[in-house]
């Protein structure tokens, strides 16, 4: 060597996974003793990049396509998805929201159902989404919504007292 460097040595090799079983002190699976140098002469071949076309590259929709979104469905009314929402403008998101929690909350209080639905349209649309797609989520906030009305209904009545 000219550089007057240490000669060269290449990297040491990976144990190998007989050598690992029995340095960590575990047995190899029942069946399989004496299949080690049988078992690396099978291994499954490599697939190399030059098996797809050149200049093809997979989007990431392609190794990971989308999961297909939950749709809200009301009866007789088309099914609504984020991605419906997410087309409209603001003030049409609320109006579509709104025409679908209508219905649901009319069959909870038929007589609060235009209040609460609109009490309940000031929350963000994610949310709202939310709880159109999980009943109990909405059941929640409609009672949410009846406590805070009951409450002020009570408070006027205190007040018309005095």
């Amino acid at each position: 060597m000219a550089w007057g460097g240490p000669p060269y040595r290449p990297p040491p090799r990976a144990p190998t996974q007989a050598a690992l079983r029995t340095s960590l002190g575990a047995r190899p699976i029942t069946g399989q003793q004496g299949v080690g140098a049988a078992a690396a002469s099978i291994r499954a071949p490599l697939v190399t990049q030059s098996s797809r076309p050149a200049g093809y590259k997979y989007t990431s929709n392609m190794r990971n396509p989308p999961a297909p979104q939950p749709a809200v469905h009301i009866q007789g009314q088309e099914p609504l998805t984020a991605t419906m929402l997410a087309a409209a403008p603001h003030q049409e998101q609320k109006q579509m929201l709104g025409e679908r929690l209508f219905p649901l909350i009319q069959r909870m209080h038929p007589d609060l159902a235009g209040k609460i639905t609109g009490m309940l349209l000031e929350i963000d649309n994610p949310e709202l989404l939310h709880m159109l797609e999980h009943g109990e989520s909405l059941k929640a906030k409609v009672d949410e919504a009846v406590a805070v009305l009951q409450a002020h209904q009570a408070k006027q009545q205190a007040t018309k007292k005095e």
